[in-house]
């Protein structure tokens, strides 16, 4: 069976986040067969939440300093330091070396 990326809706954050064909496929050898319903930030969330006997960590609105999208996260900005979305985050970050 042959996967693709897919764009799916965080049910959480409404934001939109990448299903990758790897993860489909680990998934799939798993025996899982419903796509995630959250984004890999609000999964962590809740089972941060999970681990702190159900109060969730607290977050915090910014605005994206690359692309000015508003984004939530978990630490209160200060304002000396860029804070960056997902997708402008990865972009910045260098190549990996295999």
């Amino acid at each position: 069976m042959t996967f693709q990326d897919k764009t799916l809706t965080c049910a959480v954050c409404a934001q939109p986040f990448t299903f990758t064909a790897k993860e489909q496929e680990f998934n799939a050898q798993k025996g899982m067969r419903n796509e995630p319903k959250r984004c890999r930030a609000c999964r962590e969330a809740r089972r941060a939440a999970d681990d702190n006997g159900g109060i969730a960590p607290e977050r915090f609105e910014a605005t994206c300093s690359c692309c000015r999208e508003k984004i939530t996260v978990p630490f209160k900005p200060t304002g000396t330091r860029p804070v960056l979305c997902r997708k402008c985050f990865q972009s910045r970050r260098a190549p990996r070396l295999s």
